[in-house]
């Protein structure tokens, strides 16, 4: 039964939201296109990122916990976190933000963004060694710049707030994985890659891969619901 292990975290991650997806107060099934092309879309470059760091031995994964199908090298459960944790969070953040006002004053925003973009710039060059927090740290710095000021998002305030709402669930899902309550992790770690701080079994830079993945999940999942809205609306007024 451990070979269903990883199989059965994606699966417990995501059923919950799923079955609210078709409550009438909140309808995010009427979404789930927008969704599946906005996380096919981000999971593109976060697979190539994990093909990438697993042939170079910065992360790899424990056989006892697979079903043992694999493809680019990945176990298919590996595969399913980039579409299952995307879900959960993003289903969050449509209802947290449907039901309560949560947006951010401009200014502060703004100094928020900064102040983040230049931590993690400054982290990424301290940790130029390690190419875990190196890459991580700034493709987030890049992603944040980006997101904010060329294409004018006004939510990552908003965002970051939800995501660390999220935190607890980002930490039983993330501290099985490496190995909470396991004899041994699912996902492995190279000491040598990593900056060593953990949270509980977790990687510290694991918080703000995460954070930039699911950035990248509301984005591109607000442009096509935007789409989907407009193109509605089209078709009513014909």
């Amino acid at each position: 039964m451990w070979q269903y292990t990883y199989l059965a975290i994606n699966f417990f991650t995501v059923m919950i939201c799923f079955l609210f997806s078709f409550h009438p107060k909140i309808k995010f099934h009427r979404h789930f296109k927008a969704f599946l092309m906005a996380s096919t879309l981000v999971a593109v470059f976060f697979i190539a990122w994990d093909v990438w760091f697993t042939k170079n031995g910065v992360w790899w994964f424990n056989d006892r916990y697979l079903i043992g199908k694999r493809l680019f090298g990945l176990p298919v459960e590996e595969l399913m976190f980039f579409i299952c944790i995307p879900f959960s969070c993003v289903f969050t953040y449509f209802c947290l933000d449907k039901f309560f006002k949560l947006d951010w004053k401009v200014d502060i925003e703004r100094i928020f963004v900064i102040i983040s973009i230049t931590l993690l710039l400054c982290l990424s060059v301290y940790f130029e060694q390690k190419i875990y927090p190196f890459v991580t740290f700034l493709t987030t710095a890049v992603s944040l710049f980006v997101l904010y000021f060329i294409l004018k998002v006004r939510w990552i305030g908003k965002a970051s707030f939800i995501y660390l709402i999220l935190m607890p669930g980002f930490l039983a899902v993330n501290g099985i994985l490496t190995g909470t309550g396991l004899d041994s992790p699912i996902v492995n770690y190279n000491p040598n890659k990593i900056i060593g701080l953990r949270i509980f079994t977790i990687p510290i830079e694991d918080t703000v891969y995460g954070y930039e993945m699911i950035l990248w999940n509301l984005f591109f999942f607000s442009l096509f619901k935007s789409k989907e809205i407009t193109t509605d609306q089209h078709f009513e007024k014909k």
